[in-house]
């Protein structure tokens, strides 16, 4: 599909990484101009960087990126999102896809699956996930679930272990029943650009607090989020000085990866969780 508009926030002050977005990441290039990069593969009609720091505005401009100033106070992307949305003077029906400025190898067809989910759905707002195999992923809490209704629609995020295989896992909590469907959530979020109004005006929700999850709010307020399932695991974002130092070898190689793969025409496994 095209004609949605990729956001990318990027902020400079954080609390793992400081100046993450400016790391120099894989070929001499800032992480924000590389994810944005890599944005710009898919059919977006527009990328964006979204950030409060003028350094960053700079990095973008010296590398032919888009980036927009924004207020410094916002409490979540989401917010920085919505500032960027009237900004831009989008209409409330354009779709607004998030993606996060830590991921210099996000794949480009999966940002336009779920534009696509965003665009063939009747919701405000849709995301992604993909199957857990590892019991010890089920248990982690740093590793978010979800959990869906009967036309994708996502039911409950959790740091928790859901759904819960109450008598599998009274006899062995490591090892995963293969029909339970234990679905990763992906932290990349496809909006209505007039929900991402809409979103600023809602209170917070007791679980989002306790979970520490900002979507949680969108159910707690009764709307929807549709949830687009794909099959393989997206790799992973860069979070840490370990993982900056160590990235540049393996970025490169996944982009060589990447770039290989479409010119093969070959794409994502990707379905719309049911």
């Amino acid at each position: 599909m095209n004609g949605f508009t990729v956001v990318i926030p990027a902020r400079m002050a954080s609390s793992r990484l400081p100046g993450k977005p400016l790391a120099d990441i894989a070929y001499g290039k800032p992480m924000v101009v590389r994810v944005a990069e890599q944005a710009a593969r898919s059919h977006a009609s527009r990328v964006i960087v979204a950030t409060d720091h003028a350094e960053i505005i700079a990095a973008c401009a010296a590398h032919g990126v888009e980036a927009v100033l924004t207020r410094a106070d916002h409490p979540s992307g989401t917010d920085r999102l919505a500032e960027v949305a009237q900004q831009l003077g989008l209409a409330d029906s354009d779709i607004v896809v998030n993606v996060q400025g830590d991921e210099p190898l996000i794949d480009p067809a999966l940002i336009d699956t779920l534009a696509e989910l965003m665009a063939n759905s009747h919701v405000p707002m849709a995301t992604v996930a993909h199957p857990v195999h590892s019991a010890a992923d089920m248990f982690n809490p740093n590793v978010v679930k979800v959990v869906l209704d009967h036309a994708g629609r996502a039911l409950y995020f959790s740091r928790a272990p859901i759904p819960y295989a109450r008598d599998a896992f009274a006899h062995d909590t490591n090892v995963l029943p293969p029909d339970l469907p234990v679905l990763r959530h992906i932290g990349m979020y496809a909006y209505q650009a007039g929900f991402l109004t809409t979103y600023t005006t809602l209170s917070p929700a007791p679980l989002e607090v306790f979970e520490a999850l900002e979507q949680l709010r969108v159910l707690w307020h009764g709307y929807a989020i549709m949830v687009a399932r794909v099959e393989q695991a997206p790799p992973a974002g860069v979070d840490t000085p370990q993982d900056s130092g160590t990235g540049p070898r393996v970025v490169r190689r996944s982009l060589n990866r990447l770039k290989s793969r479409d010119q093969d025409g070959t794409h994502l496994n990707t379905t719309n969780a049911r």
